[in-house]
């Protein structure tokens, strides 16, 4: 097992050298407008993308995603192969923001020295280039000690990742490791754990009747879904970190009609299994015992994204980066947040992952959205070593 951490200060340097050069491809992939709905966008980032990953060796296939924009998928091959211990590692970002087509132009990329600001700058142009970066500067040592480096780009992550989940589990599934490349939170903190979530729909049947003539008549759903909302609720602080939300309700046809029918629709989110499973059953009970006699209730889950878990093989690849960490001479921790990404689909196929390796940034998702420019070059030797820790590392085993 090669720990690889003696090339963390020469790839430090060689991050140094190549800031410059990293805030000009910012610049110009902040210029180009790529939210998820906006396809034609999201493949000029993906074009871009390609013609880094090329220079540097990678084969890439663009895989069309309908109304998305492509995905990207470069594959390189290592020297190590897998039966002799090298690993395929996954690296993995998205090409796609929240932002409307003319926000690039309305408030285009900006640097001040300390901070770069732009649609997409941190969330996640920032991240997906740290690592064409951090690969580039990797392969440049002559580092070749893996079996397979794949790095994937995806279009629709901000969207949930509705088309290219299956691409993304795809490839975790042939992955030994993964590298997610969202970036690092405001105080610096990696992403050791997401919460997972589940979005469920109930629809609650009563019974019509004249409310002012014979109400007595009617199985008012209404107030069957109000005292459901009520118990629903109650689940939160049942469980640690399991939280339950009913965000919309929707009853009735007519204030003198008795409802015969209301819709709930809620989301669950947990940071463990045990605890998705919990809150789902406790969901179907609840809406198998309803308050008001003669309304019945069928219970329907939407969706659901898988938990990113704390747990063992994780924990493998955040002592390897606190271990870069020392070396730069820089603290390393990791938090665990609610909100989710593509690297949830990578933990659900049972892969190791640790997210936020990107450089620090924050306010994503608004017009004040900043890079710290001058975390990149600590950010990018951390994620360059990383990869090269890890080549021949197996985080399932390597405990």
């Amino acid at each position: 097992m090669s720990l690889r951490t003696d090339l963390a200060h020469p790839l430090r340097r060689a991050a140094v050298e190549s800031l410059p050069g990293y805030l000009s491809e910012l610049a110009g992939l902040v210029a180009l407008d790529s939210g998820s709905d906006d396809p034609e966008g999201v493949n000029a980032v993906a074009s871009r993308v390609t013609h880094l990953l090329r220079q540097q060796g990678f084969a890439v296939e663009r895989v069309p995603l309908d109304g998305r924009g492509d995905a990207v998928i470069g594959r390189l091959a290592g020297r190590t192969p897998r039966p002799r211990g090298g690993r395929r590692i996954l690296l993995a970002g998205h090409l796609d923001t929240v932002f409307d087509r003319g926000t690039a132009a309305a408030r285009p990329f900006s640097a001040d020295g300390k901070r770069a600001y732009g649609p997409g700058v941190s969330d996640d142009k920032g991240g997906l280039l740290a690592g064409l970066t951090a690969t580039k500067l990797l392969l440049g040592t002559g580092f070749r000690d893996f079996a397979e480096l794949v790095f994937l780009a995806t279009p629709d992550e901000e969207a949930g990742s509705p088309m290219s989940r299956p691409v993304t589990e795809a490839l975790a599934g042939t992955a030994d490791l993964a590298l997610a490349l969202e970036c690092a939170r405001e105080n610096g903190d990696l992403v050791l754990a997401r919460k997972g979530v589940a979005d469920f729909h109930i629809r609650i049947t009563g019974r019509a009747a004249h409310a002012g003539i014979e109400p007595e008549r009617g199985a008012n759903a209404a107030l069957a879904a109000a005292n459901l909302v009520l118990e629903l609720q109650a689940l939160n602080g049942r469980r640690p970190g399991v939280t339950v939300n009913v965000g919309t309700i929707r009853a009735g046809t007519r204030t003198n009609i008795v409802s015969a029918e209301a819709c709930l629709e809620l989301e669950v989110r947990s940071p463990t299994r045990d605890g998705m499973e919990w809150a789902a059953k406790s969901i179907h009970e609840h809406a198998g015992h309803l308050a008001v006699e003669g309304t019945a209730a069928v219970v329907t889950q939407l969706d659901d994204c898988p938990v990113m878990e704390d747990g063992p093989g994780a924990r493998v690849l955040l002592a390897r980066a606190r271990a870069i960490g020392d070396r730069l001479g820089f603290a390393v921790d990791a938090a665990a947040t609610g909100g989710v990404g593509d690297a949830n689909f990578i933990a659900g196929q049972g892969v190791p992952v640790l997210d936020g390796l990107g450089p620090i940034g924050g306010a994503d998702h608004t017009p004040g959205e900043w890079l710290d420019v001058t975390s990149v070059p600590d950010r990018v030797a951390l994620l360059a070593t990383l990869i090269a820790t890890c080549g021949t590392l197996d985080a399932r085993k390597d405990l």
